[in-house]
């Protein structure tokens, strides 16, 4: 057989894809492809508008057809800080988002805007207007304050922003004008679930009058908008909560039956928002959505996009000519990979950084930062520090790098300084590459986080200006020896084992004949003893947790003692914790809450309550302490002096990533990425950077 050279085999792959790219109408706009960013929220929004248009822009430029916003809140009544979602409360948020549509359309994209009323959800914080919901409710947050039944004035009134939003937002250039109906979040979603509607009149008791205030939405905003503007629907078909609440083949099946020709586009997901952006721990095949959704296409002549985590070329193209959906949405997978879609269309698929679910890009939208994603650096910072994933600015004078320890930061910052053009080695202490990433994706449900390594590795190994060298574990004398005047040192954190923490500051002894085991000692293949083991959570990230399952699942009785209020408490923020706690309960996890580990004894180990300080004896035969790392600092240490104490040809001498900072994996890849774009860089314009924000107008 004929080998394929490599530019036949591009294009033979961009001819598989085709069918990704044909344009679809969407009423009376015209989409150029498949690919459909659908509105995620991001920590962006009113608050800092600018960074919101270029992240935007940057999905456009990437070759997503159509570009949606996040939710958008219609009138003070829904108002989410502190959250930074987008606002189109009066004229004045007009200007904000007219920048993002007019960088949008620079790019040939089409511009959606999904208006929102969170009802329940907002909880009106700055505001501090009353809380609306179709009947008396307390709000879902955890804040001491109810929402009132609307009356028909309310309705009224509610009816009225809503239409003044579709107006506002054709004045904005939006092409699309999303109604929102899902994810538990918003007044029309409430009112069409019985559990959150008990109202007597037209509004309530069947079906039929709790879609009513969506059908009203719907045709309100198809008249508001005319016809120069495509109508969008966003409903969630399904729960995922049984018979307790809305199930797709039932009532969410009958809704799409009521309204199937009335929006121009379906827009179709599960609820709530922690089911729609399930981790890959608990959901680990991409495109899981799709059991729920695949009715729709069946029952509406209108366009439908779902989502699910879809990264495999191969199967978006299955799920168009199946005739499960005409475009292919997405929201964490245009975050990993802002480009994938010309990256598709070039042939050119194992360039993709394919998200590996991780859920940070959800997290930041919770703690209210800017987005950042593990896999791409250079999300939410496009405009900031002006970085682009695809394109970075040529080396200066230097020549050569040389980069230890290829664990994330390494793997990216090599791979950077190597874009940049500089001759680049890469040195690895270990037989292989990707540092605690591989650790860490051998753990249960974590074998997605694979990828960061994958990608990066795949990367290095095609570019003629990278040496890669495995089993290298380099002292200073060696690394003075290869005379390279410019080093970076990524040589990572271990776990401590003496439980140094957040809670305790000085180490605890530990008796000959017990078994202490660190997080990073389980990861390399050593297990506990025979009988109990306490593993104690003083960092309440993740990593204890799935330690927990895996001792577990070796049928170890676990007892799991927590500093925090609940096991994983961090974990909130990227929509898991109450699944990772159900998780351990169901594999008979002993949890104890509200404790540390005060002392260590042969055959137990003493917990004291963070409260009271009241002690008890737990029997157990090994301990697993998840409290802090000790940054691997020894090859930093003594370069540093040697170059302190005179002539060593070394220029720059760099820590970065865990062996600078300990943190989570994101933030390894932006070190890794941040000290490859600042390399060469006058210190000046890198301080302007780390201070470039947008101000508010001191005008009324």
């Amino acid at each position: 057989m004929a080998m394929l050279l490599p530019e036949q085999e591009f294009m033979s792959k961009a001819d598989k894809y085709s069918i990704l790219f044909e344009s679809v109408k969407i009423g009376p706009v015209t989409a150029r492809n498949r690919f459909f960013q659908v509105p995620h929220c991001n920590g962006l929004g009113h608050v800092r508008p600018r960074a919101e248009a270029e992240m935007r822009a940057m999905k456009a430029e990437g070759g997503w057809a159509v570009v949606g916003t996040q939710e958008t809140e219609i009138h003070p009544t829904s108002e989410l800080a502190p959250y930074a979602e987008h606002r189109i409360w009066d004229e004045r948020d007009i200007p904000a988002l007219r920048l993002m549509t007019d960088k949008i359309h620079e790019k040939g994209s089409l511009a959606a805007i999904e208006l929102a009323h969170n009802g329940s959800h907002a909880p009106n914080h700055v505001s501090r207007a009353p809380l609306l919901a179709p009947s008396d409710c307390v709000t879902d947050l955890i804040y001491p304050k109810q929402a009132r039944a609307m009356d028909k004035a309310d309705i009224r009134e509610f009816r009225r922003w809503h239409r003044a939003a579709a107006r506002r937002s054709k004045e904005a250039g939006f092409d699309i004008v999303y109604v929102y109906a899902g994810h538990r979040m918003t007044i029309p979603h409430h009112f069409m679930l019985p559990e959150l509607n008990t109202r007597t009149d037209e509004y309530g008791g069947s079906l039929e009058n709790r879609v009513r205030l969506t059908r009203e939405l719907l045709e309100e905003t198809r008249e508001e908008i005319g016809d120069n503007c495509a109508l969008a629907f966003r409903f969630a078909v399904e729960e995922m909560m049984g018979s307790d609440g809305m199930q797709a083949h039932e009532e969410g099946r009958a809704i799409v039956e009521m309204l199937a020709e009335i929006p121009d586009l379906w827009d179709v997901n599960v609820s709530a928002w922690a089911n729609d952006s399930a981790t890959t721990r608990f959901q680990p095949e991409d495109g899981y959505q799709t059991q729920y959704v695949e009715f729709v296409k069946q029952m509406t002549f209108k366009p439908v996009v779902a989502v699910g985590r879809l990264s495999s070329p191969d199967m978006m193209v299955s799920m168009v000519k199946k005739g499960i959906v005409d475009f292919i949405g997405s929201a964490r997978p245009s975050i990993a990979y802002p480009f994938l879609p010309t990256k598709i269309e070039q042939g050119r698929i194992d360039e993709i950084r394919e998200c590996i679910g991780c859920n940070i890009c959800v997290s930041s939208d919770n703690l209210g930062v800017p987005i950042r994603c593990t896999q791409n650096p250079t999300m939410g910072e496009e405009w900031r520090r002006n970085w682009h994933p695809e394109t970075i600015s040529p080396k200066g004078k230097e020549q050569d790098a040389l980069v230890v320890g290829a664990g994330p930061t390494g793997l990216e910052c090599a791979m950077q300084l190597a874009r940049r053009g500089y001759q680049v080695t890469l040195a690895e202490g270990s037989d292989v590459l990707g540092g605690r990433v591989l650790g860490e994706s051998g753990l249960p449900g974590l074998s997605a986080w694979k990828r960061v390594a994958d990608n990066r590795t795949y990367d290095l190994q095609q570019r003629s200006n990278v040496q890669l060298f495995t089993d290298s574990q380099l002292g200073a004398d060696e690394v003075l020896e290869l005379g390279i005047p410019n080093v970076f040192i990524a040589t990572g954190a271990k776990w401590r084992s003496d439980l140094v923490g957040r809670s305790n500051r000085y180490p605890i002894s530990t008796p000959e004949r017990m078994k202490v085991l660190s997080p990073d000692d389980i990861m390399s293949g050593s297990v506990p003893a025979d009988g109990p083991v306490v593993i104690y959570d003083d960092d309440q990230s993740y990593l204890a947790s799935v330690l927990a399952e895996k001792i577990a699942a070796l049928g170890n009785i676990v007892i799991f003692v927590t500093s925090g209020s609940v096991v994983a408490a961090w974990t909130e923020f990227t929509l898991e914790q109450h699944r990772i706690q159900s998780r351990l309960i169901e594999l008979g996890v002993k949890i104890i809450a509200l404790n540390t580990v005060s002392a260590i004894h042969e055959g137990s180990c003493e917990i004291a309550c963070v409260y009271t300080s009241q002690t008890r004896l737990i029997d157990c035969n090994t301990v697993i302490p998840v409290t802090e790392r000790r940054r691997n600092t020894e090859l930093y240490d003594a370069l540093r002096t040697a170059l302190d104490s005179g002539e060593t040809g070394i220029r720059h001498l760099e820590i970065i990533g865990d062996a600078a900072n300990p943190g989570l994996i994101v933030d390894a890849t932006y070190a890794g990425h941040m000290a490859a774009r600042s390399f060469e860089r006058n210190s000046e314009d890198i301080e302007k950077d780390w201070f470039r924000r947008e101000m508010p107008s001191l005008t009324d």
